[in-house]
């Protein structure tokens, strides 16, 4: 299994027809670390997304180079970037469960896949458990809140333990207090559990959450930034929204 260590170096992104490309990415280079919930901003069209999906070995970069656990993925083969991505959690804004599904069974479709699913049951029922869920396993995606789909599909990401946690606009879709305890899941999961864990978002709430923020702009890092606020503080408001 990689560890923890992910990063771009140099990486240029283009996209469309060859006399009118785009640039997405523009020599972007960029690591990211356990233990570290880095929330990646930026307009519309500034490559935030072709950044996640070049983290999540499911893009590759016209130049430059991608390493996880010090390997250049661009330079493996497709069997061996489609086993690493195992080892990578994808949690996504639409939660994309099977309505026809109750939670537990949502959770273990990462299991089909790997083939491992008698060996994983009791491991997503705890992970259920741990998020607050342990009273929905036979609940359907219809029965359940916007915030408890989402836990749902974080539990199903988690599944395999991967140790790198990629999210792509999490809280867009949910309320103020289920977006802040997504928020405050996520945070602990990279601090409690040294998990690299990236957020791409529009939301600012994430950076009351995030030790780090990058910024991007037209395909550029503007701004790398540790946030100033304290765990101290996070943690005061995590217990408040969990209180209402």
């Amino acid at each position: 299994m990689p560890d923890r260590n992910l990063s771009v170096e140099r990486v240029s992104v283009r996209y469309g027809p060859k006399n009118a490309r785009v640039s997405a990415l523009k020599d972007v280079s960029v690591s990211f670390h356990p233990g570290e919930l880095t929330l990646v901003m930026g307009p519309s069209g500034s490559g935030k997304t072709t950044l996640l999906s070049l983290l999540g070995c499911l893009l590759s970069p016209d130049e430059g180079s991608v390493f996880v656990d010090g390997n250049d993925v661009s330079r493996l083969k497709e069997r061996n970037r489609t086993r690493l991505r195992t080892h990578i959690g994808f949690i996504f804004q639409a939660f994309r469960l099977f309505h026809s599904l109750p939670a537990l069974e949502n959770v273990m479709i990462a299991a089909e896949i790997s083939g491992d699913r008698r060996h994983q049951s009791q491991h997503a029922r705890k992970l259920l458990t741990d998020l607050g869920l342990g009273e929905k396993f036979k609940e359907k995606p219809d029965q359940l809140s916007g915030g408890e789909k989402q836990r749902v599909a974080i539990a199903r990401a988690l599944l395999s333990d991967p140790p790198i946690v990629l999210a792509d606009e999490p809280t867009a879709s949910l309320d103020f207090e289920s977006g802040c305890q997504i928020s405050g899941i996520l945070r602990r999961l990279a601090v409690e559990q040294s998990r690299t864990v990236v957020v791409v978002s529009h939301d600012h709430r994430w950076i009351n959450f995030a030790q780090r923020t990058i910024i991007l702009e037209d395909g550029c890092v503007v701004e790398d930034r540790r946030n100033v606020e304290c765990r101290e503080q996070v943690h005061l408001r995590e217990a408040a929204v969990s209180r209402r």
